[in-house]
């Protein structure tokens, strides 16, 4: 799963990073370390381009937007679904209805610096958080998913993020990871004209996660209340998962 994230890069970074243009009329998002559940978060969108009457004139480009962490499908009653809908498991993109359109047509990128996520430990009965991030400082981009809800000026972008089976050494940490898109698959995934998502939701390249560093931080992350730069970094004297010898 991913219940919580880091994404400390500016706007201004972003859109050069992902080659996409600014929201108009967004606040900038400040640095966060610690991104949780119904937090504003910034993903990339294809956006359709209308002309002056408001009519689609078939163009589009990448778009940098401030949503909800917590997706609310269009149909929902109630906005406060998306409290449940943090994340869509791959294997069921196109089954369930909260997920279905969305799959087929409102697919963004999720921009982070890395994600947490809790192992169990073999010499206490609590769990110890990883912060699982790119070796050389890139970017990760999370596959996700993006809906509308509500009218007018009232109405309310929000996103999931895509999980899937965990692939290679952080099988050891949970069995589950956000679905991570290199960026020679950033244009497939953004593509409205590309219904058929099982052609988009292969795994994790292994190479990509080889190149991922696997580090222990201390357990200040699990209030969200806490954030700052401090919470990535290393904890010493930690011991390996539970699943996993210890090589000594």
């Amino acid at each position: 799963m991913c219940g919580r994230y880091a994404a400390s890069r500016s706007p201004d970074d972003l859109v050069v990073e992902f080659e996409a243009v600014r929201a108009e009329g967004q606040e900038p998002l400040p640095a966060d370390y610690n991104v949780a559940p119904t937090k504003d978060v910034y993903v990339v969108r294809h956006k359709k381009e209308r002309d002056a009457e408001g009519a689609p004139t078939g163009a589009g480009h990448r778009e940098l937007r401030s949503v909800r962490w917590g997706l609310v499908p269009s149909w929902a009653k109630d906005a406060s679904v998306g409290n449940r809908l943090l994340n869509a498991r791959v294997e069921s993109l196109t089954e369930k209805p909260a997920f279905r359109k969305a799959a087929a047509s409102r697919r963004c990128l999720v921009p982070a610096d890395g994600w947490f996520e809790w192992a169990k430990r073999l010499d206490a009965p609590t769990k110890q958080p990883y912060f699982i991030t790119p070796q050389d400082g890139s970017v990760l981009a999370f596959a996700g998913l993006w809906e509308v809800w509500g009218r007018g000026e009232d109405r309310l972008y929000t996103c999931t993020i895509v999980t899937a089976p965990a692939v290679g050494e952080l099988v050891e940490i949970h069995e589950r990871m956000p679905l991570v898109l290199p960026p020679d698959r950033w244009g497939a995934w953004l593509d409205p004209a590309r219904e058929d998502v099982g052609e988009l939701t292969e795994p994790t390249p292994v190479e990509v996660v080889e190149a991922l560093e696997l580090r222990p931080v201390s357990t200040a992350v699990n209030n969200v209340a806490n954030n700052g730069r401090d919470l990535l970094a290393r904890a010493e004297s930690v011991s390996p998962p539970a699943d996993q010898p210890a090589l000594f």
